[in-house]
């Protein structure tokens, strides 16, 4: 499935703003982005393996509920990052 990232997360994926993934979840999803994107889920998810507080992620462009919430291959994912500063 098609997953859109944020600008600061493209170094992980050699600038590429789409990337393909698989999985069953949320969370495998995740899974399988670090496999091809090695460091990209640690800065997606808490060491509690929970979304960060700054990190949204829609599917379909509705709000995920949680890692475990289900996907199917034809959903389109969209990862958000907040940006902070002053």
């Amino acid at each position: 499935m098609r997953v859109s990232l944020p600008q600061p997360l493209l170094s992980y994926t050699d600038q590429r703003r789409e990337v393909e993934a698989h999985g069953a979840t949320v969370g495998e999803l995740l899974d399988d982005l670090d496999r091809r994107h090695p460091g990209l889920r640690f800065r997606i998810v808490n060491e509690q393996d929970a979304l960060r507080p700054h990190v949204r992620v829609f599917v379909n462009r509705r709000p995920v509920a949680g890692l475990d919430q289900p996907i199917l291959e034809t959903d389109e994912v969209q990862i958000l990052q907040a940006l902070s500063g002053g």
